[in-house]
């Protein structure tokens, strides 16, 4: 058996080498880690500075645009500096808090996605009571009943995985640390923790993604009951960027953690959470701007606002 370690630092083997072509892709990680900083705080600041996007809608994708924006600056960085400077190593309570931020994010995504589509079925079931059943008072015990639930499960699985010996090899094969990942460090059994974490990332995903299910097979029904073929239209456009989202990160999520351990390869791993955590993000608010007249309107407004300003 190995030597144990303590107390020394974790590696990250990171997502690039030091290539041409590898230089090339970190170049266009980089660019689009930045469009999706910039792309999510122009949403935030459109909703908060347009009064006709001040619903709950708007207030949860709001919410989506800042998830996505802490996402990005707890990996990047990181994963930048590393490259940049070969400076890969990582504390064990600076990987304790990576391991914390992302599944507190991913987790509270999971089911604030779901908060959503309850959002869109009230919307197109039930418009006329939509104020009184999705007022502002439910929208923030959702809102905040999401963040809480991630975070106990990023606490959680954080101290969890950091109170197990490691192992005199220190290399983790991610460009973040990961918490699967880091079990495979470990130099004491671990099979019923991977064994409780596995069923605990399959409750996060399937309860949430069972309401999503839920939500729009009662939306279609509505739907298809309508008469109106704007109205169907409507109705249609209202929902598709919603579940555009959820497919990317349902998709990527389900990909990752509910495949058992003997079918998962790092590189296929580090591939798949490089897209979730830098790329979709990225495509949320463009899904989100491009199929939503009224946040094409309020970016309108605003861009003539700005230009009028320097005039």
């Amino acid at each position: 058996m190995e030597k144990k370690n303590a107390t020394s630092d974790f590696i990250l083997l990171g997502l690039f080498k030091h290539t041409k072509s590898h230089l090339f892709l970190f170049i266009l990680v980089l660019t689009v880690a930045i469009a999706s900083l910039m792309g999510n705080a122009l949403m935030i600041l459109l909703i908060h500075r347009d009064q006709r996007l001040h619903t709950p809608m708007y207030v949860l994708l709001s919410q989506l645009s800042f998830m996505d924006m802490m996402l990005v600056f707890t990996i990047v960085p990181k994963m930048a500096s590393g490259f940049l400077t070969g400076k890969k190593s990582i504390s064990p309570a600076g990987c304790g808090l990576q391991i914390f931020v992302s599944i507190t994010l991913g987790g509270g995504e999971s089911f604030l996605l779901a908060v959503m589509s309850y959002d869109r079925y009230v919307a197109v079931c039930h418009p006329l009571r939509y104020p009184m059943l999705m007022n502002w008072q439910l929208c923030l015990q959702m809102t905040m009943g999401s963040w809480s639930l991630g975070a106990a499960d990023g606490l959680m699985q954080a101290v969890a995985t950091l109170s197990f010996p490691f192992c005199s090899v220190h290399e983790i094969n991610h460009f973040f640390c990961d918490a699967p990942m880091l079990m495979r460090l470990a130099c004491a059994d671990t099979t019923v923790f991977e064994n409780a974490m596995y069923i605990c990332c399959v409750l996060m995903l399937l309860i949430p993604f069972s309401l999503i299910l839920t939500s729009y097979s009662l939306i279609l029904t509505a739907v298809l009951h309508m008469r109106s073929t704007e109205a169907r239209k409507k109705a249609f456009a209202t929902c598709s960027s919603h579940l555009t989202v959820v497919g990317f990160f349902y998709g990527a999520a389900i990909f990752i953690y509910m495949r058992p351990k003997y079918y998962r390869l790092a590189n296929h791993d580090k591939i798949v959470s490089a897209f979730y955590t830098i790329f979709t993000p990225m495509l949320n608010p463009l899904i989100y701007s491009l199929r939503n007249n009224e946040v094409k309107s309020a970016l309108k407004k605003w861009l003539k606002c700005t230009d009028s300003k320097r005039q």
